[in-house]
């Protein structure tokens, strides 16, 4: 028997995967999202609206038989609106919640790519104050010169005191 083919793994193969990112535009900046959590893109459709809900939450879609909220990013990062286009798009999430996983659509702008990213190249969200929330953000990673934003899905739909503002009154 030969013990020369029982080598330590090789550092460089597992190095070239990474995590991979999937892509998308908000109001001309790139953001990201663990491939991993996506679970399909689908294009801009109807939706119920829900009454009483937050601005940022356009209402719900049956997707095969589970009914998903859907939230506007731009809406929910108090982003200036813009109509929707032919490439808009609802990409679909799995959020692990406080009890359990569910799935979430958020809209986007449109769909980029698909980013590979070593743990080493992910920069930790930086501190902005108390006026500034990052609590959606879990780090940036630089691509060609540009910064993407990774999110948390987890966050993304979780309500803020902050969210009905001056409208309550």
């Amino acid at each position: 028997m030969s013990t020369e083919l029982s080598a330590a793994p090789m550092p460089d193969t597992v190095e070239a995967i990474g995590t991979q990112y999937l892509t998308f535009m908000l109001a001309g900046e790139q953001y990201g999202l663990n491939i991993l959590q996506v679970q399909e893109i689908r294009g801009w459709e109807h939706v119920t609206r829900i009454p009483n809900a937050p601005e940022y939450v356009k209402g719900v879609i049956n997707l095969r038989g589970t009914i998903v909220p859907v939230l506007d990013l731009r809406s929910r990062f108090k982003l200036h609106a813009e109509p929707y286009t032919k490439e808009t798009v609802v990409i679909v999430v799995r959020a692990a919640g406080k009890v359990a996983e569910r799935s979430l659509g958020l809209v986007v702008d449109a769909v980029s790519d698909v980013l590979v990213a070593q743990d080493n190249d992910v920069i930790s969200t930086p501190d902005f104050g108390a006026n500034v929330p990052t609590e959606n953000i879990v780090g940036l990673v630089n691509q060609d010169g540009n910064m993407v934003m990774l999110l948390d899905v987890a966050s993304l739909h979780e309500h803020r005191g902050d969210d009905t503002g001056a409208e309550a009154g």
